[in-house]
């Protein structure tokens, strides 16, 4: 299966700070791009980005889609099967330089669409930068598909977003029909604002190395399920995925580095392995506790890390960030009727904005 544009004619394709593509002029930018034997689109407004991604696919050539600002060290030979040069999101250290093909993303593209069921005539609201890959999946996947791609949360019928964005865009959507969550686990907050109303909200796990992994959508699925040809394994409670779609160099068993639960084609994810807290023997993940304090009333997003203790070895910190509606103690009174003792945070810290990576991740580096 190779990638090309799923519209034709008239029909919009792009509307992108006021100006709109249709698919014949996505097409004809496409056939005038420039042939160069390594494409770059990293610093490219969205419209031209995409055009010059479609334009190495349709040539054969690799293109460049990285993030400007801490480009990855990249080796100078290039695999000649690689399509799309990209990099790890950076939230637990800096990002590392990925290639692959196209048909590692375009060969999931029916059975994505199937899960989702967004259709060619979805407009699909990008909420990221493209640098950022489940952006530039989610964007690549709807040219494919024929449908548009836009930044108008106004005229948008499906949404690709990070949980934490997720909740407040929603609400500025008044004819969104799918929501999909990813880069995150999706918190018990935002499930019950998404799916109180008739909008079909679909979970899924990957990573930039492996892609999609497994998906679900709420309300038909309790967990997380492999997609048709992934296959997965647990040692030592962590996770190793083996996939058609990924990124060439992490074929084989590949270490995510996350622990989670394989109950047959369940999938149970707890978080990253690096960011388990040991509390006193107890292993707090924190992931977990992230999602039950962003789930308090007043927090408007939260991150757990682990400080060192003399006794316990290590003790929970919450770094948080407010909504104004509630003051911090009452938040703390909340906190201690529910945590358990382990995962309660000993020391709480407010911020006006928790540092993110591109793609909306919390960065957990800059919080050490």
């Amino acid at each position: 299966m190779t990638l090309e544009l799923g519209g034709r004619g008239n029909g919009t394709a792009i509307v992108w700070a006021g100006r709109a593509l249709t698919h014949a002029d996505l097409d004809d930018a496409i056939e005038q791009w420039p042939h160069l034997p390594v494409h770059d689109a990293s610093a490219l407004d969205l419209p031209e980005a995409l055009i010059c991604v479609f334009a190495a696919a349709r040539r054969g050539s690799a293109v460049r889609v990285e993030d400007p600002a801490a480009r990855p060290e990249r080796p100078a030979n290039i695999d000649p099967d690689a399509f799309l040069l990209v990099a790890t999101s950076g939230s637990t250290g800096r990002p590392k330089p990925l290639e692959r093909t196209a048909a590692s993303w375009v060969d999931s593209f029916p059975e994505f669409t199937e899960i989702t069921d967004i259709r060619p005539t979805d407009s699909v609201l990008i909420t990221g930068p493209l640098h950022a890959t489940m952006y530039l999946f989610a964007a690549v996947h709807a040219l494919w598909l024929g449908a548009c791609v836009t930044d108008d949360p106004a005229a948008a019928t499906v949404v690709h977003a990070v949980p934490a964005v997720l909740r407040d865009v929603v609400g500025r959507m008044p004819n969104v029909r799918v929501a999909i969550a990813a880069g995150a686990g999706l918190d018990s907050a935002a499930v019950q604002s998404i799916s109180a109303g008739e909008t079909r909200l679909v979970d899924y796990y990957g990573s930039a190395e492996l892609s999609l992994v497994a998906a679900r959508v709420m309300g038909e699925h309790s967990s997380l399920r492999l997609l048709r040809d992934v296959e997965a394994r647990i040692e030592d409670g962590y996770l190793f995925v083996r996939s058609p779609y990924s990124a060439l160099g992490s074929t084989g068993w590949f270490g995510v580095g996350d622990l989670a639960e394989l109950r047959g084609r369940d999938l149970l994810v707890h978080g990253r392995g690096d960011a388990a807290i040991n509390v006193g023997g107890t292993t707090v993940i924190a992931e977990d506790a992230e999602n039950i304090l962003t789930a308090l009333d007043g927090v408007r997003a939260a991150a757990a890390i682990g400080s060192p203790h003399a006794i316990l070895g290590e003790t929970v910190c919450a770094v948080v960030e407010l909504d104004g509606t509630r003051d911090l103690d009452r938040i703390r009174a909340d906190a201690r009727a529910i945590m358990a003792k382990e995962a309660l945070p000993r020391k709480w810290t407010v911020v006006e904005q928790l540092p993110r990576t591109a793609s909306g991740k919390i960065a957990r580096k800059a919080l050490l």
